[in-house]
């Protein structure tokens, strides 16, 4: 099978680059679960974008996001992705997205504050925002003749012209893709490639992040020769609701936006001393303090207070998040909502340039996945969302102008035109060899893939967390080279099932966190570690490239 443009995830920036080509261009999206399933599905913030240029400026989005940053934001594009940020609002409003706005008027956006920012910029669907942006991309996509969407379908590996020896440029033809349902294995071929997979946050033992955030497009592209950079910035969210039954349940950053404190177990709001902007701090402080808090004071948890806040404001702004802490018992605008740190984006990933391509020909990647220069050591709130719609467009933009060019010298130019549309694409039969499965047999140890699932995580969680060390980096990189290791072996004489794949997938992930950690030696942004507590501009004011 045959596509002019395959896409690889159905989160925001895979689906909003898909629906901006027209009928004239064949796009397949492949996604390994539903196409409604992604972070972006799980976002409860919203999108950060100055809307009030009365009360807000260019600029200080601009500043709030250098300064969360810390040194490492490529300014040029943090301007691209602010200065862009309007119009992707309005081509997401186009699509069908209803994002809050002010009840007396209905005109104006009800923005919110988040931690980071010096004004209410925040665009949200009261805390459901990702899943409102979900709904009305799917129900776009779903109505384009030129799209074709493969769920359940997850990746192996990309398709080089390096892997198959034919040419010295390295040029991505295609993909390889495991039918989840059947067990069959898919060769597609491409013009373009675009890997919009989210992040790795199940690398780590807890983190926000669904169960499918297993890291594959960085382990796919990096398997492919791609330039990977700033795997050690992880961003832990400080507040993730702390309950036996409730599974990595976000607490909004939104709620300390709307005045919430965050406290310890006696009521000692911790934060204040901490930092000017107290409870509302960069997420890589208030996330490193509770870390402190908890070793310091034994505790298991941190409290959030809302309390100063009606219940009626509550559960209109907070619909989803106080509808759940209520099912666990916590009325929040009467009692604390108990909260802990979690993993939850990945800042750096596969490196770009500011149209979105990587450092393999014809091969783009847009949204967590990417190392775009926007976030540096650490994401600003809510910019997440944004920068996967601003470099949708970008990479749309780019894409036009390559398929012209690539179509001319594709292996595909007398049969598949930019002009065939879907239907050619749906009949054209991949020209790339088919996939040849080395195991001969269905795995007959798979408690060795549920035991290393397990070790890996609980190895990042313990060494390569909110708080490293040299000693710790050095434990984990031993431990993670004897699963790779035995990982490998598995792989190669057992026939790949989806659990495998995923296991392959977090644990070079795993590999490329802990090797960029190591050869930072400071601390700066997300990255923490208590060898080196100290910046160190004059050495490592610059982006770590593996």
């Amino acid at each position: 099978m045959h596509f002019n443009v395959l896409v690889i995830g159905s989160g925001i920036a895979g689906l909003s680059l898909a629906n901006r080509f027209d009928d004239s261009v064949s796009v397949g999206i492949f996604t390994k679960k539903e196409e409604a399933e992604s972070n972006t599905n799980y976002a409860q913030g919203g999108l950060a974008a100055v809307m009030n240029l009365n009360k807000d400026s260019y600029e200080k989005h601009i500043r709030d996001t250098l300064t969360a940053g810390d040194g490492l934001c490529d300014e040029n594009i943090v301007r691209i992705v602010v200065e862009e940020g309007p119009g992707v609002v309005q081509d997401l409003l186009s699509w069908g997205v209803k994002f809050a706005k002010h009840s007396e008027n209905n005109k104006e956006f009800d923005l919110g504050r988040e931690g980071g920012h010096s004004e209410r910029r925040v665009l949200h669907a009261g805390d459901i925002t990702g899943r409102e942006i979900e709904r009305a991309l799917v129900d776009t996509s779903r109505e384009k003749s030129n799209i074709k969407i493969f769920e359940n379908h997850i990746g192996i590996d990309l398709i080089t012209t390096r892997k198959l020896k034919i040419e010295k440029e390295n040029r991505v033809l295609g993909a390889y893709f495991l039918n989840k349902n059947t067990g069959e294995v898919m060769t597609v071929s491409a013009d373009i490639v675009v890997l919009a997979t989210g992040g790795a946050g199940k690398v780590f033992l807890y983190t926000s992040n669904p169960d499918i955030s297993t890291g594959d497009g960085i382990a796919m592209a990096h398997r492919a020769g791609a330039k990977i950079a700033n795997m050690e910035f992880y961003q832990f969210h400080p507040t993730i609701l702390y309950h036996p039954e409730a599974k990595s349940f976000l607490i909004s950053e939104a709620l300390r936006g709307e005045g919430g404190t965050l406290r310890l177990k006696d009521g000692t709001p911790f934060m204040d001393t901490v930092h000017p902007l107290k409870s509302l701090a960069p997420r890589d402080i208030v996330a490193r303090t509770i870390d402190f808090e908890l070793k310091r004071t034994g505790d298991e948890c941190v409290y959030l207070d809302m309390t100063h806040k009606s219940r009626e404001f509550l559960e209109k702004r907070f619909p989803d998040i106080f509808k759940t802490t209520l099912s666990f018992g916590i009325d929040m605008s009467k009692k604390l909502i108990p909260v802990v740190p979690a993993a939850h984006y990945l800042c750096g990933g596969i490196l770009t340039d500011e149209n979105g391509l990587t450092s393999v020909s014809g091969l783009y990647a847009i949204g967590e996945v990417a190392c775009t220069g926007l976030h540096g050591a650490n994401r600003l709130a809510s910019n997440s969302l944004l920068e996967g719609c601003v470099f949708a467009k970008k990479s749309y933009e780019a894409a036009q102008r390559y398929l012209k060019e690539s179509l001319k010298n594709s292996i595909y130019k007398d049969k598949v035109s930019n002009k065939a549309g879907f239907a050619a694409a749906e009949n054209e039969k991949s020209a790339l060899p088919e996939w040849k499965d080395c195991g001969l047999t269905g795995g007959d140890e798979m408690i060795v893939i549920s035991h290393n699932w397990d070790e890996l995580r609980r190895t990042m969680w313990n060494y390569v967390g909110i708080v490293r060390s040299d000693k710790r980096l050095e434990r984990a990189k031993r431990r993670i080279d004897n699963l790779l290791y035995e990982i490998k072996e598995y792989y190669w004489n057992f026939k790949i099932t989806p659990d495998l794949l995923e296991l392959r997938n977090i644990a070079e992930v795993a590999n490329l966190i802990i090797t960029s950690a190591m050869l930072r030696k400071e601390s700066r942004g997300t990255h923490y570690n208590i060898d080196y507590p100290e910046k160190d501009d004059k050495n490592f004011k610059h982006p770590t490239v593996l």
